[in-house]
């Protein structure tokens, strides 16, 4: 069990109810309790258990009946549906809206609406007297609107909470159950559809109260009220302001047609009429664009999956082992508790995908560490804040954003992988300079090895750890499987490795190996001899040893796709050779794994698993359950904690992949009113109007677009929407379609630390104890090269390794680059100007720009010295920026520009490659001078 408290930092040590009340403080979540904390456990591990069904099988929610077939090429399956896409993002949502409703309070009392309705009833008081018959109604219906809609203390489900729960089920329900008429109407329009008294025939004698409803399609009213949900759920979970923003785009697709076409500049905004039960069509009914379009189809097939993947990991005890690695491995060096930060962050937060959750959680541990060696609670909460967003940005898993890139770019997960891979490490590199010249100004050391794990025996008793990261790129890169059978494979991975270390001491080790032989010895000769696994043999002799009871299969075969009874006819399928045979049963090795382990634990209930150490959250539940059953002993049962291990991590999962899905479910309707209307060639022809023909000023505009966007608002949602609206205008430009994606996402990112809300460096000024603006500060400070990088590989896209096709003229827009293969490497002409040299001098342009932001290297850094390096950093970063920047000035007062050759990159960075030596060797020869070198440097 592990221990409740984060190690000491002399005094400043932060607990784990510490770290909930700033998450709470920041995600306002209700703190639930009892039955209402029961069923969000029971509906958040079923949505998991969708979730990995549809990874296992399909979109065909079947189970498989191993060794019963009635022809010997075929396996029977019980199929209980063979859900569509439409179907299956429709349940997707509903899980997430039921799991929002039970979450996220509806008011706490402290909105406006609701201090109106408090001052109203305090006025009525005032004015008539509080035994008045007016206020005691007005007061008897305030306190039905709180009981009804308010949740003052976060504790409680309300009645409202529920209404919106049915209806959320109710829309699921109808995808599943009248599929036929949904097709029906998407060819014929919503108008079509049943009227509400015929799909419930117990309205029919009421009909004519309901008034216009009766002649209106329950369709359109069902698709109206999802939409309404997903607004509501959407002001809950993520932000008022990002459902302001959606709404408003709906308005528009109504009455975007008001706008006169011949106005300046918004003209091109105006577009043709669209009725309501249009928009709503297109909007509830539809996956091409709308809730169920493309970024939920992602969340379904990809971002949900690897949440699970990033739970499992996080219950297993994962996140304490990789900061102790950490640690271990950079934790002695000059300032080594900031650069273990950076390594540990960065890990956590491409599989969290969340800054604020990563922040939190991996804070709790590195912030006191970092304070105690001597950084400021400021810089200390900065540090975390900017390595835990950039893990966004971290292949292989970047959060959500990999995903939602392929899927809007057609890219294969490889290739997204290898382009992202560069930038993101340019980054953490950057970090990294930062904190070293940070701790070299401050003269701050590392740790004593004596506070810190032995790398080699961390390794030995953690390598577990690192299997399913490995088995996960390998399924990836190697063989190339799609990203929801590579996260499936390596979600068993880790289910068996934790049951086998769950089961392993050095008095069950024997046991062990001997089970786990036997059960695949077992599996090989039943292959061998009869063509299955032995589970599925034993299955098969015990259906046809109760053949003799017809009724029993008669009831089967109603089930079952072939008859299992029919006079016996069963068959098996044939011996098979030894070698298919072991390969087969090397297939099952993870089912075998699990087995074993289990069987082991049930021989040894009270084994103390020697190497594995669950998360707290894990021991806590495991010790709650086992009390709420009088079973206090079940706590220390392996057993039973590896079952709650199961349920925790699934659990876990739903919780933290319910914002992501009504994020994403709420901006799939902006480019789905982009694509009902028309809009987007009218609005790529203002942005590139507005832009003046200057692709240095679409960046900026992008980048402070993003910026503004997603301050408070989840990356994916900030991602969706400006990719919508701006990646088609970047494109235009000629900027690669990946190069474009890309930035839009790095800007995204910055927005999480970007004063004056900076959600993550304000997470971090919770556990830091710190002024949370300057936190920010120093957070955007040290992501400074993230800003910068960007526009980068935009103008050189060879630090993406992406190459234009040398048949560009004739290919579309998105298809005049490719990611660079072996061949391209190897020719020298393009590799070492193209590639190579810009690549090294981006490295070279951060720790420049380190310089600057600290201001200090060796030894201070004067103002001058610190502009030299400003200007050294973007020679060598970017130099095609700055004369791109240049020539658009000349364009203002008439003079022509010319263009930007490789010849001229290389000779600028050259130049900035001189400065830059120039600058760190006057630099290093001042730092040698121990006068100089204790003195000051100015505030960064």
């Amino acid at each position: 069990m592990t221990d409740d408290t984060r190690p000491d930092d002399g005094g400043e040590a932060v607990s784990d109810e510490e770290v909930d009340e700033v998450l709470q403080e920041i995600e306002r979540k209700r703190s639930l309790r009892g039955w209402a904390l029961v069923l969000v456990a029971l509906i958040g591990i079923s949505f998991s258990v969708f979730q990995m069904w549809l990874a296992a099988k399909g979109f065909v929610l079947s189970l498989s009946l191993p060794g019963v077939v009635s022809d010997p090429d075929q396996a029977t399956e019980v199929v209980f549906a063979s859900l569509q896409l439409l179907q299956i993002n429709a349940v997707h949502v509903s899980f997430g809206l039921i799991l929002t409703f039970l979450l996220y309070p509806g008011s706490t009392g402290d909105g406006p609406l609701s201090r109106r309705c408090i001052a109203l009833g305090s006025l009525v008081d005032e004015k008539l007297g509080a035994e008045h018959p007016v206020s005691r109604v007005v007061h008897a219906i305030g306190d039905a609107l709180a009981w009804a809609f308010l949740d003052a203390e976060m504790d409680r489900v309300t009645p409202s909470d529920f209404v919106f729960i049915a209806l959320s089920v109710l829309s699921a329900a109808y995808f599943v159950t009248d599929f036929d008429e949904i097709q029906r109407m998407r060819a014929l329009g919503l108008e079509r559809g049943r009227p509400i008294q015929e799909v419930f025939t117990f309205l029919e004698p009421m009909a004519g109260l309901l008034g216009p409803l009766a002649d209106t399609s329950y369709a359109f009213v069902l698709g109206a009220v999802g939409v309404l949900l997903v607004l509501e759920a959407t002001r809950r979970a993520i932000s008022l302001w990002l459902m302001v923003i959606v709404a408003a785009f709906i308005v528009y697709a109504r009455f975007g047609v008001l706008i006169p076409q011949d106005a300046a500049y918004v003209g091109v905004l105006s577009i043709p009429e669209l009725s309501w039960p249009s928009i709503i069509q297109n909007l509830w009914y539809n996956t091409e664009n709308g809730v169920f379009g493309i970024p939920v189809t992602v969340s379904v097939q990809f971002i949900y999956i690897f949440i699970l993947f990033g739970a499992f990991l996080e219950m297993s005890g994962a996140g304490k082992w990789f900061i102790d690695l950490a640690y271990g491995a950079t934790g002695t060096r000059k300032g080594g508790p900031a650069k273990a930060s950076i390594l540990a962050s960065g890990f956590m937060g491409t599989i969290s995908g969340s800054s604020i959750a990563n922040t939190v959680t991996t804070g709790a541990f590195t912030i006191p560490l970092m304070k105690r060696s001597g950084y400021s609670p400021e810089f200390s909460g900065g540090v975390e804040a900017s390595a835990s967003s950039g893990g966004q940005i971290l292949p292989p898993v970047m959060g959500a954003a990999a995903f939602l890139i392929v899927q809007y770019t057609a890219t294969p997960f490889a290739d997204v992988i290898v382009v992202a891979t560069i930038p993101a490490i340019v980054f953490f590199f950057g970090v990294w300079v930062m904190v070293h010249f940070e701790a070299v100004k401050e003269d701050i050391g590392g740790l004593d090895s004596s506070e810190l794990v032995n790398i080699r025996s961390h390794l030995r008793s953690g390598w577990f750890y690192l299997v399913p990261l490995v088995l996960l790129l390998y399924y990836l890169i190697i063989e190339r499987l799609s990203v929801a059978r590579s996260a499936w494979f390596t979600l068993i991975a880790i289910g068996a490795l934790i049951a086998l270390v769950a089961a392993y001491s050095d008095e069950t080790r024997a046991r062990l190996g001997i089970t786990l032989a036997s059960l695949f010895g077992l599996t090989t000769l039943t292959q061998y001899f009869t063509g299955q696994g032995i589970f599925g043999y034993l299955f098969n002799r015990f259906v046809q040893a109760t053949t003799a009871f017809p009724p029993l299969f008669n009831r089967i075969d109603g089930l079952v796709a072939a008859d299992l009874a029919a006079e016996g006819a069963l068959a098996l399928p044939g011996p098979q050779p030894l070698g298919a045979a072991f390969s087969a049963a090397l297939g099952n090795v993870g089912t075998l794994i699990i087995l074993a382990g289990v069987l082991t634990l049930i021989t040894r209930p009270r084994l103390d698993s020697p190497l594995l150490s669950f998360d707290n959250a894990v021991d806590d539940a495991a010790e709650t359950t086992s009390d709420a059953i009088g079973r206090p002993e079940l706590a220390s049962n392996g057993l039973y904690k590896l079952g709650v291990f199961l349920g925790k991590s699934m659990e876990s999962g739903a919780r933290t992949a319910v914002p992501v899905v009504i994020a994403v479910a709420a901006a799939g309707i902006i480019p789905g009113v982009i694509s009902v209307s028309g809009l987007g060639p009218n609005l790529v022809s203002l942005i590139t109007a507005v832009a003046g023909g200057s692709l240095v000023l679409l960046l900026l505009v992008t980048a402070f677009s993003s910026i503004i966007l997603g301050m408070g608002m989840p990356t994916t949602v900030t991602y969706i929407i400006l990719v919508s609206l701006l990646a088609p205008a970047l494109t235009e430009f000629g900027v690669p379609l990946l190069a474009a994606h890309l930035f839009i996402l790095y800007f995204g990112v910055i927005a999480d630390i970007t004063p004056p809300v900076a959600v993550a460096a304000y997470a971090a000024s919770g556990v830091a104890k710190s002024d949370a603006f300057e936190t920010g500060i120093e957070a955007f400070s040290l992501s400074l090269n993230k800003a910068i990088v960007p526009f980068a590989f935009i103008v050189t896209p060879g630090i993406i390794l992406l190459r234009r096709n040398p048949d560009a003229a004739t290919l579309d827009i998105g298809d005049k680059y490719r990611v660079v293969g072996t061949a391209d490497l190897l020719d020298v002409g393009y590799a070492i100007p193209e590639i190579l040299i810009p690549v090294i001098g981006v490295f070279l342009g951060v720790v420049a720009l380190a310089a600057t932001v600290i201001g200090f290297a060796y030894a201070p850094v004067s103002r001058g010295e610190r502009a030299a390096f400003a200007f050294s950093s973007l020679l060598l970063m970017a130099p095609a920026l700055a004369v791109s920047g240049v020539y658009d000035l000349l364009g203002l007062v008439g003079i022509a520009g010319g263009e930007m050759t490789v010849l001229l990159d290389v000779v600028l960075r050259g130049v900035g490659l001189a400065l830059f030596l120039f600058l760190m060797a006057k630099n290093r020869q001042r730092g040698g001078d121990p006068a100089v070198r204790s003195g000051t440097a100015e505030p960064a």
